[in-house]
């Protein structure tokens, strides 16, 4: 694991490279981040799925916020030791416990579970497109980086504003806006690992977590909301 330098992302964007073509390093960061990216998935459905099963309460936003930024200066920090890979579960699996609530509530409204269904669908559909698209097209797409940083940031902090001032019309707008830069992110994050730009898997499975996370809640809520009208 290689250091790279790893700003907010709610997160965040590295150096880029110009390859066109990608080369075997390249290739292994993109199998490993695949790789953490999968079992990671996975972890965090489980700890969704018992926090749903078990009716646990929502963490509350300050509770999120802690853990999260917490979690993820922690993985930034030993992100090239073996230690990375444990927070990086660590980080995941409470992002998971967080959406179990959500879930539950979902679930527990008409079509609910049609509801959740759709927004695990095309949350794949979405991912699978963007990230065949960033791994085979020879574009640089390194340019997208200061736009979403910026977009990001933006968006987060009009979300909080509609959490606390219990804005719905905002908050949707707030899903909507993250459906679109969520999935920049994908496409942006993929395409420098296969350029080199990024060659830090630890860092590139939490971008990209991070993104598909985002993109299944701001899907979750925009869906929610419709079956309701």
């Amino acid at each position: 694991m290689n250091e790279r330098q790893h700003p907010l992302r709610s997160h965040a964007f590295g150096a880029h490279a110009s390859t066109a073509v990608i080369d075997g390093a390249a290739r292994k960061v993109l199998r490993n981040t695949y790789l953490l990216l999968a079992m990671t998935l996975a972890f965090s459905a489980l700890t969704a799925g018992a926090a749903a099963a078990l009716q646990l309460p929502r963490p509350g936003i300050l509770l999120t916020l802690a853990g999260y930024f917490g979690l993820l200066f922690l993985v930034t920090r030993y992100r090239d030791r073996g230690l990375g890979v444990a927070l990086v579960f660590a980080l995941t699996g409470f992002m998971g416990y967080t959406l179990g609530p959500v879930i539950s509530h979902y679930l527990s409204m008409p079509n609910g579970s049609q509801t959740v269904m759709l927004a695990m669908g095309g949350t794949a559909a979405i991912f699978v497109a963007l990230s065949a698209y960033a791994t085979t097209t020879r574009r640089d797409l390194s340019f997208m980086g200061g736009f979403l940083t910026v977009g990001i940031l933006v968006a987060f902090l009009a979300g909080l504003a509609a959490i606390f001032l219990q804005i719905p019309a905002l908050s949707l707008t707030v899903s909507a806006v993250f459906v679109l830069l969520m999935s920049g992110l994908i496409l942006y994050e993929t395409n420098q690992i296969v350029r080199g730009g990024e060659t830090n898997y630890v860092m590139a499975t939490v971008s990209l977590f991070v993104s598909i996370f985002n993109l299944f809640s701001s899907l979750l809520h925009l869906l929610g909301f419709s079956s309701n009208e």
